[in-house]
């Protein structure tokens, strides 16, 4: 079987029309995946460039004093365009040149909150165990080419884009960082908090651990945070987030399939039905190749994609391809998550204080 193929591919091949029906009710919480009409003009663009375009909708139930809170939300996954042996000029500038393709979709469909991938302008070098060859691709959050470049697209279209870059700040301090930008003003940022120290995954050698908490944006669509990468394994992590107020958490990543692939849709949905928010999951796709300098070894790494958005009753979508660049739409009723949390009660049950009573205990 092609490692190529997506779940839904593997399913959509083997099982009839109520046989699918009865696998979506049961994997994905739904029969129907409610799926978005797309704009022609979309649909061309989508082919030209190459790119999987698909959108999806979550509806919240009807009230009678609220109107629905509607969001169209969306994700990026894409591999690099030139070899890691180019410029690093070359290589960011291709980069910008494929996603301004994919956010002019975006925001023909009428996308309002854009998350990209992790250090989504730049190949994932970490892997090379190097620095001093990759320190260019280090960039200001405030003012950086990365944040200069999305705030001119989302100004021009309206839009909240969270842009996850390698930041250095002035102490020549290097982080992993997503930038919000709320219609081109830079509205403030996260540092990745968990850093992996696993085999070639090892990230504290390159940037420090996050040092601001888990804040939360209020944009002018709604409440969002951003869980980068390897927090997603962390629980705690998560509900910080939905204590501060989150109503929307993107988890922007770079992981491959021995690190985890067999988890990765199960993590950010069980944080949504836990949190009673949505959460979006987004991996790049492709290969990047790298010589490394000292010993003129290639190391070699292949992304997954299959990014995808959880509402927090649990359905979720497809995901994107596992091997193809792709766009994927969400329209989403911010209403569902209080409407969620009343149904279940789990903030209510909680018990805060006991988990808080012990973790202070322990020595």
């Amino acid at each position: 079987m092609a490692r190529s193929q997506t779940l839904d591919e593997i399913v959509k091949n083997n099982l009839n029309l109520e046989q699918i029906k009865e696998f979506n009710r049961i994997y994905y919480g739904r029969e129907d995946h409610c799926e978005i009409k797309l704009k022609p003009a979309s649909v061309i663009a989508s082919e030209k460039f190459q790119i999987e375009l698909a959108a999806y909708s979550f509806h919240a139930a009807k009230e009678e004093v609220r109107k629905p809170r509607l969001v169209k939300l969306g994700l990026v996954q894409h591999s690099i365009v030139l070899p890691t042996n180019e410029s690093l000029i070359s290589q960011r500038k291709a980069i910008f040149n494929k996603v301004e393709n994919i956010i002019n979709i975006a925001a023909f469909e009428g996308v309002q909150i854009l998350c990209l991938q992790e250090t989504w302008s730049m190949p994932f070098f970490l892997c090379t165990g190097e620095k001093d060859n990759w320190t260019d691709f280090a960039e200001s959050a405030e003012n950086g080419p990365s944040t200069k470049f999305i705030s001119n697209l989302a100004k021009k279209y309206s839009m909240v884009i969270i842009s996850p870059i390698l930041e250095i700040d002035n102490n020549g301090v290097w982080w992993n960082t997503a930038v919000v930008i709320d219609n081109g003003r830079y509205l403030g940022k996260h540092r990745k908090n968990h850093l992996p120290s696993v085999g070639s995954f090892s990230e504290t050698a390159y940037y420090s651990p996050g040092d601001l908490g888990h804040p939360v944006f209020e944009t002018r669509y709604g409440k969002i945070a951003v869980n980068i990468c390897f927090g997603r394994h962390h629980a705690l992590n998560w509900l910080m987030f939905a204590l501060n107020g989150a109503e929307i958490v993107f988890n922007p990543s770079a992981t491959i399939s021995e690190f985890g692939e067999s988890f990765w849709g199960i993590e950010a949905r069980n944080a949504a039905i836990a949190n009673g928010y949505f959460t979006c999951s987004i991996n790049r796709v492709g290969n990047e190749e790298f010589i490394k300098m000292l010993d003129n070894k290639k190391v070699t790494r292949t992304y997954y994609g299959s990014s995808y958005i959880t509402a927090p009753n649990g359905f979720r979508t497809p995901g994107l391809s596992r091997v193809k660049d792709g766009l994927l739409i969400g329209e989403v009723d911010l209403n569902l998550c209080r409407q969620v949390k009343d149904q279940w009660g789990f903030p209510m049950t909680s018990r805060l204080e006991l988990y808080s009573k012990e973790l202070n205990e322990k020595p």
